[in-house]
């Protein structure tokens, strides 16, 4: 069976159900979204590499899996909205010349790892990653299904991945 119907048929009929469990176990968990694309991409990577006999108990546990390592991720850099900006104190606002320069760079790389994506691609790519855009809005906007969006930001974040790499860029 080949992925697009593998994943069809065998995967994403339990997004709802696996959507429910996430934020019934995880209610902390921030961005559903981003755990169930993250758990998609995990799960066609592991299947092209061996055969998966049970696609949903095997979606469920990589998206637990998932889950846990966000919340431990945000434990370490929490991210805490702010309301007022003008209210945070900073200590020291320069930026050295090398610091810049990296960051300078890395944009760079990164504008050319995205302008070399399909133009689809690179449009939901921008509108998820970039601009923060939910997938599932990113559908309705282009007429689209979620799996196709989840889809393409998988390919594209891979693809951008690979483009960084074949430069010797540690970008993510």
């Amino acid at each position: 069976m080949n992925q697009v119907k593998w994943f069809v048929e065998e995967v994403h009929p339990h997004e709802p159900f696996l959507r429910s469990y996430l934020r019934g176990s995880f209610p902390t968990v921030r961005d559903v979204d981003d755990v169930v694309q993250e758990s998609y991409c995990r799960l066609i990577k592991t299947r092209e590499r061996r055969d998966v006999s049970s696609a949903r108990a095997f979606l469920f546990r990589i998206a637990r899996n998932v889950a846990i390592d966000f919340l431990r991720r945000e434990r370490r850099s929490p991210v805490q909205a702010v309301a007022d900006l003008a209210s945070i104190h900073v200590i020291d606002d320069l930026v050295t010349s090398a610091e810049l320069l990296t960051r300078e760079e890395k944009s760079h790389h990164l504008g050319e790892a995205l302008a070399s994506l399909p133009a689809r691609c690179r449009e939901i790519v921008l509108l998820h990653k970039i601009k923060g855009i939910p997938q599932s809005s990113i559908a309705r906007q282009l007429g689209l299904s979620e799996k196709t969006v989840a889809n393409q930001v998988c390919r594209g974040v891979r693809r951008c991945e690979h483009y960084l790499r074949r430069r010797g860029i540690d970008f993510f």
